[in-house]
């Protein structure tokens, strides 16, 4: 996202989790953190755009204040979301573009997350298991980038030029 700065005014769209806030972690950064009856409300009330629970049985979504929030900032909204999101928002918005931006493999992926600090193996043994169910639905998406090692710069150029293309 920070590389997208230098060619948009753009604006990360905070998804809402049930998952514990990590260490360096606040409310709005990375996510609106609340509990899953908070969560479970929300889905009864209709709250939400998209949701799913995730590999790490959590619960993740997009409420619809959040993409209001976006809309009247003015910005580019940028939005992580997993392949059922993309599924349920594209019924709702069909307008929305999406991108699956992927490591070159699962090697490098996993090298890639072991990378992080703080992750069990149980942790990098489920998210490689969910990102091969991931890489199954593929085809949902309207665009996918291969994101190499040593050129992030090649990857946000690559963004760039699609979200130009989407947005005049």
């Amino acid at each position: 996202m920070e590389g997208l700065k230098k060619y948009f005014d753009v604006e990360r769209i905070i998804n809402t989790t049930t998952r514990k806030i990590r260490e360096g972690e606040a409310q709005g950064k990375p996510y609106y953190f609340i509990s899953p009856q908070e969560f479970q409300e929300g889905i009864k009330n209709n709250r939400f755009v998209e949701y799913a629970q995730e590999y790490n049985d959590n619960f993740y979504g997009t409420t619809k204040d959040e993409l209001e929030r976006i809309k009247k900032s003015g910005k580019v909204g940028l939005w992580k979301m997993e392949y059922k999101g993309v599924i349920k928002t594209k019924k709702l918005y069909p307008d929305v573009v999406s991108i699956f931006v992927n490591a070159p493999s699962m090697e490098i992926l996993e090298e890639r997350i072991r990378r992080r600090s703080n992750v069990s193996e149980e942790y990098i043994r489920e998210r490689m298991e969910y990102t091969k169910e991931w890489l199954k639905h593929i085809d949902i998406y309207d665009y996918r980038i291969i994101n190499e090692d040593g050129k992030l710069d090649k990857t946000i150029n690559e963004i760039a030029i699609i979200i130009k293309k989407h947005n005049g």
